[in-house]
C-alpha cells in the first residue's frame, strides 16, 4: 500500500513538474546587474495623417476680431481671459492630406506635428490680418489603438492624451494572459500608405529602443498565443497524446507494484 501512495504522489509531482514554465518565459524586461539610468531620447513625434480628426480652437483676447470664426464654426470656447470658437465635429484631414479651415482655406496639415501646425496657423491668421494676437490649439480627436489576440480585454481603446507606449497601452488591455507569447507582441502600423509589421520580445530590456516603443494613432496590437493556447484550440488537453502517455505509464507502474 505504501507503494502505491509513493507512486500516486509521484505521478502527480510529474503532471505538476510537465505544466510549470520558467518564471523567465513571463517576466518583462529582464536583464543583468542592478538598475541603471539611462537618458530616454526624446524621439517622440506624432504627426497629423489622413483621416485624423482634429479639433481647432482659434481664441483671442478681443472677442469682437472672433466673429468671423463664430458664423463659420461650430462652438463657443471659453479659455479664461480668452474667448475663442471651435468646430465640435472636429476637422477631418482628407485623403489628399488637406483640411477647410474658415477664412484660410485649404490647409496642408498631413505630415506636420501639431506644434508645426499651430504655429502655421498662428503666423498666417496674423499675417491676414484676422487676428492680433490669436493663441491656436490643436488636438486629436480620434486616437485609437486596437489591441488584438491573448490579452485579458481585447478591442479598440481612445487615448485621451497623445503619448502612449506599448506597455501602456496592454495595460488598458488589462496585461497579457498566461497564454500570450512575451516574445512575439507584434505592432502594425499603417504611415503614406506602408504597411509595417515589427515583432517585440517583452522581456528584453530591447523593447525600450523599439520605434514603436511609443504607439501612433490607428496602430494595432497582436499578441500571438503560445504552443499551450494553439495545442489547447486543437484538442482537449486531456485526450493529448503526452497525458494519455503518462496515464498508461503510471498504470503501468501501478499492475507492477499490485501483483509483485
Amino acid at each position: 500500500m505504501k507503494k502505491i501512495i509513493t507512486a500516486i504522489c509521484c505521478f502527480i509531482l510529474l503532471l505538476g513538474g510537465s505544466s510549470c514554465g520558467s518564471v523567465k518565459d513571463i517576466t518583462y524586461l529582464q536583464g543583468d546587474g542592478l538598475l541603471k539610468k539611462v537618458a530616454i531620447a526624446d524621439t517622440f513625434n506624432l504627426r497629423i495623417q489622413k483621416d485624423d480628426l482634429l479639433d481647432i480652437v482659434v481664441s483671442s483676447i478681443d472677442p469682437e476680431l472672433l466673429r468671423p470664426f463664430q458664423q463659420q464654426s461650430g462652438g463657443y470656447y471659453n479659455g479664461g481671459d480668452n474667448m475663442g470658437y471651435t468646430n465640435n465635429r472636429g476637422y477631418l484631414v482628407e485623403a489628399d492630406g488637406t483640411i477647410n479651415y474658415p477664412l484660410l482655406g485649404r490647409l496642408k496639415v498631413a505630415g506636420l506635428t501639431r506644434r508645426e501646425l499651430v504655429d502655421q496657423m498662428q503666423n498666417r491668421l496674423i499675417k491676414g490680418g484676422f487676428l492680433k494676437d490669436p493663441i491656436v490649439t490643436v488636438r486629436f480627436l480620434n486616437f485609437r489603438i486596437s489591441i488584438l489576440g491573448e490579452v485579458s480585454r481585447p478591442g479598440t481603446y481612445n487615448i485621451s492624451s497623445e503619448r502612449i507606449t506599448l506597455f501602456e497601452a496592454l495595460s488598458l488591455a488589462g496585461d497579457l494572459t498566461i497564454h500570450g507569447r512575451r516574445d512575439r507582441v507584434a505592432v502594425m502600423r499603417e504611415i503614406d500608405g506602408v504597411r509595417t509589421i515589427l515583432y517585440h520580445d517583452l522581456r528584453s530590456m530591447d523593447v525600450l529602443h523599439s520605434p514603436d516603443y511609443y504607439l501612433k494613432q490607428n496602430d494595432m496590437i497582436y499578441v500571438e498565443p503560445n504552443r499551450v493556447r494553439a495545442e489547447a484550440s486543437a484538442q482537449n488537453q486531456f485526450t493529448s497524446v503526452g497525458t494519455w502517455m503518462s496515464i498508461i505509464s503510471f498504470l503501468s507502474s501501478m499492475s507492477v507494484l499490485i501483483f509483485k
